[in-house]
């Protein structure tokens, strides 16, 4: 099995080399224009049609978004704190990209949208006038808005994100497979993923990704209407709203053509730096001991009710519209996020291990969400305690105009208002690209996991985007945006299943080569290969341990020794009926590559890389003058080992690879054993 027989054609690290999935891509193309079409072309039937299938998916599917989102925060957490948490996100050898600050950042950057800045006042007022369970205005149900407001912002939402993010990066950094969705299902359905089945998957994947863009889009547009009004006089409407979802898919077209990325990259940390100053002037300029202290209460409540809040369906009295607008709403909408967060988290996170990848996606971004919602939350529910009931109604009534009202209680407004103006349109510029170039990566063939689609796919995802946003507005604005999401959302619902089933089989095909491996060792050491030149004597040994060589040297050494090794184990294993394949070893790359191909099982791979190392202070003074050294180390298909082959005569080398090939072999003959013991395992040769 090669990981990436899909797409051999593929030679040059250029965006030219991407491919689309014609099934994915057109398939996912002509439903959502259609379905566009339809809902602004018969908008009543659509609008009628939507809520009758909200009304069925919430009454005999809510239920199933309440455990399903459990369930996936508790898988990825008992991941991590279990033997697989020291498994690392790519190879062994690998080291994490970014430096821990940088990444933290980075996952902080994560967590702040223009959904937060809609919904910071939006939700725990409502909650407080109009909850769902109690009488409203009270103290209890200031408590029980913010517990209900970090349910929906914390850990639940962000363990979707986790789980897809160490899927995608496990399979992909670790295992050589496509950056997609499919992917991760490969330890289930094998091959069977590059045909109708990961098809299926990657269109369910796409349809949650445009409709959960297209929803905080939505979101974005009906705030920044009403900001642009509120500061130009720009009027309210569909037309403007319009207006403003062009401006997506001409910002797309742009950043596609001129690659301004970097520059987007800069803006978006300019906008994470002032929604955290934005956040510390509410904090300061309003009571500060009492946000700090309500900050501790909320968090202590959240955290104490965490599983009464996280099951509780309301099954006895229930409040169907609520929770279509609410817990049902946002479990779907993180769901439909899943794939456009979760590729992003996979590509800063190669080389973490997954203990280290869950701590970090868990704790860093919910901790700003919920620094943002009990310091903003607060001071709007201690507004409307204290008097400023029209501001309360009207932050219900017109959800867009919140955040504003909001501002005007506190001083500096023009500066303030132009802040959050700022923020709106940054993230809803910023979203739109982001979107388009998720999308178009997971419908198009890629070299690799760090090259991106053609500018063309994205400027044709920015237009779609842009058209379904539009379509929902124009039906039924908000309710249309979530009524959406509800239902695009269970598909992919149903894959995030699927995927936990297929990650904790792949780690437990980890834990099984590793066992096998030590179960080969044992004659590994009674079976050592003997040199041509007879037993290997200490005074080899020391002049090897105490050898440090040039990359001349090393490179000469691969050609003398390593290279007819690598022949004679191909000679013999060709002559066997097995097909082998060397390459590299020559010019400029001196990783020379010796690839078994096993058939329907996991192929063998033993490969050389010579690696620069610090010349250590113990070196005769004759190599004093240099300052770095070359070793040999072998790598297999988990990454890079630690020992080192110069010196070792080519009988050696061929004992190294037999030794590991006979250990890979001990894994497949284990593996085969188990899955006839285990039904449903037989026959799926998993990734590893």
């Amino acid at each position: 099995m090669h990981a990436e027989k899909s797409s051999p054609e593929t030679s040059k690290a250029t965006e030219e080399e991407a491919h689309i999935k014609p099934l994915v891509f057109y398939g996912s193309v002509v439903g959502i224009v259609l379905f566009s079409l339809w809902v602004m072309l018969f908008i009543e039937q659509a609008n009628e049609v939507i809520g009758l299938v909200l009304s069925w998916i919430s009454s005999s599917f809510g239920w199933f978004y309440f455990l399903a989102v459990v369930a996936y925060l508790v898988f990825v957490i008992a991941v991590a704190v279990s033997k697989f948490g020291d498994i690392k996100l790519g190879p062994d050898h690998a080291e994490p990209e970014f430096n821990v600050v940088t990444w933290a950042a980075m996952l902080f950057a994560a967590g702040i949208g223009i959904d937060l800045i809609f919904y910071c006042i939006v939700e725990p007022v409502t909650q407080f006038l109009t909850p769902p369970d109690m009488e409203g205005g009270s103290v209890e149900a200031a408590r029980h808005a913010m517990e209900l407001t970090f349910l929906h912002w914390g850990l639940s939402g962000w363990g979707v994100y986790t789980l897809v993010g160490m899927a995608l990066a496990f399979f992909s950094y670790r295992h050589g497979l496509p950056l997609t969705i499919r992917s991760a299902l490969y330890p289930l359905f094998g091959k069977r993923i590059y045909g109708p089945v990961g098809n299926a998957v990657d269109i369910a994947a796409v349809l949650g990704t445009v409709f959960g863009v297209a929803t905080s889009l939505g979101i974005g547009i009906i705030q920044l209407n009403f900001g642009l009004n509120y500061m130009f006089g720009i009027p309210e409407g569909t037309a403007t709203q319009a207006a403003l979802a062009v401006m997506i898919v001409l910002f797309s077209a742009i950043s596609a053509a001129t690659g301004v990325e970097r520059g987007i990259r800069r803006l978006s940390e300019f906008n994470m730096l002032l929604a955290v100053l934005l956040m510390l002037f509410v904090l300061v300029s309003g009571k500060t001991r009492f946000l700090l202290d309500a900050f501790v209460t909320n968090l202590g409540d959240y955290l104490q009710h965490f599983v009464q809040l996280s099951f509780n369906t309301y099954a006895f009295d229930p409040p169907t519209d609520w929770l279509n607008a609410w817990t049902v709403f946002f479990w779907a909408w993180w769901i439909a996020w899943g794939p456009f967060v979760g590729l992003f988290l996979a590509r800063i996170s190669r080389g973490r291990t997954i203990r280290a990848f869950v701590a970090g996606t868990l704790i860093l971004p919910f901790t700003f969400m919920a620094a943002w919602m009990a310091i903003m939350g607060n001071s709007a529910i201690d507004m409307v305690m204290g008097g400023a009931t029209a501001f309360g109604e009207q932050a219900i009534a017109r959800p867009g105009s919140a955040i504003y009202l909001f501002l005007e209680q506190l001083p500096w407004v023009l500066f303030t208002t132009i802040s959050v103006t700022i923020l709106s349109i940054v993230f809803f510029v910023t979203s739109g690209d982001s979107g388009s170039l998720v999308l178009s990566n997971l419908t198009s063939r890629l070299k690799d996991p760090n090259h991106d689609a053609p500018p063309w796919m994205r400027i044709v995802w920015a237009a779609i985007i842009g058209i379904v946003t539009v379509a929902l507005l124009m039906a039924d604005g908000l309710v249309a945006l979530q009524s959406a999401v509800v239902i695009m959302g269970l598909p992919f619902a149903i894959v995030l299943i699927l995927i936990m089933l297929s990650l904790y089989r792949a780690l437990s095909l980890e834990e099984l080569k590793s066992a096998s491996m030590q179960e080969a060792l044992s004659g590994h050491l009674s079976g050592r290969t003997i040199s041509r030149e007879g037993p290997s004597n200490w005074a080899q040994r020391l002049s090897r341990a105490i050898s440090f060589p040039s990359l001349k040297q090393v490179e000469q050494y691969i050609q003398r020794e390593v290279q007819p090794a690598f022949e004679a184990v191909k000679e013999e294993l060709t002559e066997k009926g097995y097909p082998v394949r060397i390459s590299g070893g020559t010019g400029e790359d001196l990783h020379l590559k010796l690839d078994v191909d096993l058939g329907e099982e996991v192929d063998f791979t033993y490969q050389v890389w010579p690696r620069q190392c610090s010349m250590p202070a113990f070196t005769l003074l004759a190599e004093k003058p240099r300052s770095s050294y070359y070793r040999l180390e072998p790598h297999l298909r988990e990454g890079g080992l630690t020992y080192d082959l110069m010196g070792y005569t080519s009988d050696q080398v061929i004992g190294d690879i037999i030794d590991h090939f006979e250990a890979h072999l001990q894994y497949l003959y284990t593996r085969r054993e188990r899955a006839a013991r285990t039904p449903g395992e037989e026959g799926q040769p998993g990734p590893t």
